[in-house]
């Protein structure tokens, strides 16, 4: 197939794309830059130019090809917000090109949106509209697809990681730096999901090769790596001190990651993997949080 790849030249869509080619398809990469492009050409790639504002400039990328990955995604907290309805827009666009078609395209999200309103680890099948992530806005976004009968397949992600970057963990060191400890909360038994860039770059390319309809996938590999645990790797690779802190106290410690301090991220994956046969092997969380190098400044 010939894919249309957003966020092809990110973190995780950067691994997506020799994925693919390893597979057998073609990949048209979304690039903003010409260091972008020349990036995308060099590892075999097609170069699509656009950005995701104005969507229009999607549009005829997700045309051009047989499906389409939707990785792309601004990363900025500060505007999360608008960051999910900027999405939200992109989704519509390119999901109008696939109309009257059977060409799929994948969307990502996050494994929080699947949580059950009575607690417990997050599942496939649950989708709470009300949530209240603002990244809800992009599984609705692919919820109105879907009612329009288009193939619309989602990829729920966990914390992401590898030896350079750790989904919102990277920034949470910036935090910590900042506070002068790594805190965690009370006992530190809230707990977030995991799993190795390269684990969730095949699940996608299995998820368009041989996934369903209207299908979410849980890209978690470990369901719960406890704050606590994450608190003492962090303090450990970095050298400052590890406490327990009171509810009153996370505001001086998270500070704009306040909000996440206390949020249980745990994911199961059981029904992902016995439906699409993925076998992840990379390194975990801890892992790889033992093996980064804190003095490096995190990649964009």
């Amino acid at each position: 197939m010939r894919v249309f790849l957003t966020g092809a030249t990110g973190f995780i869509g950067s691994h997506v794309v020799p994925e693919l080619i390893a597979r057998g398809h073609q990949v048209l990469g979304l690039a903003r830059s010409d260091a972008g492009a020349r990036h995308l050409e060099a590892a075999g790639a097609g170069v699509h130019r656009g950005e995701l504002e104005p969507p229009e400039t999607l549009v005829s990328g997700a045309a051009a090809a047989d499906a389409v990955i939707h990785c792309a995604f601004d990363h900025n907290f500060a505007t999360f917000f608008e960051n999910a309805k900027k999405d939200e827009r992109a989704i519509a666009a390119m999901g109008a090109a696939l109309e009257r078609t059977q060409k799929p395209i994948l969307i990502t999200s996050g494994v929080g949106i699947g949580t059950p309103l009575n607690g417990g680890p997050a599942t496939e099948d649950v989708l709470n509209p009300r949530h209240a992530n603002p990244r809800i806005a992009t599984e609705l976004a692919g919820a109105a697809l879907i009612a329009r009968r288009i193939d619309v397949r989602t990829i729920r992600l966990p914390q992401v990681h590898d030896t350079t970057k750790a989904g919102p963990i990277t920034p949470l060191v910036a935090e910590a730096r900042r506070s002068g400890a790594v805190a965690y909360v009370g006992e530190g038994q809230t707990r977030w999901s995991a799993a190795h860039v390269s684990d969730v770059a095949k699940l996608y390319v299995l998820a368009l090769e041989k996934g369903e309809p209207g299908a979410r996938y849980n890209a978690s590999v470990e369901e719960g790596v406890t704050a606590r645990a994450i608190a003492e790797a962090l303090g450990k690779g970095t050298g400052l001190p590890v406490r327990s802190v009171e509810a009153d106290e996370v505001g001086r410690y998270f500070g704009w990651m306040a909000p996440f301090a206390t949020l249980d991220m745990s994911a199961s994956n059981a029904w992902t993997r016995a439906r699409l046969g993925w076998d992840p092997t990379a390194p975990d969380l801890l892992t790889d949080l033992a093996a980064m190098d804190f003095s490096l400044p995190a990649e964009a």
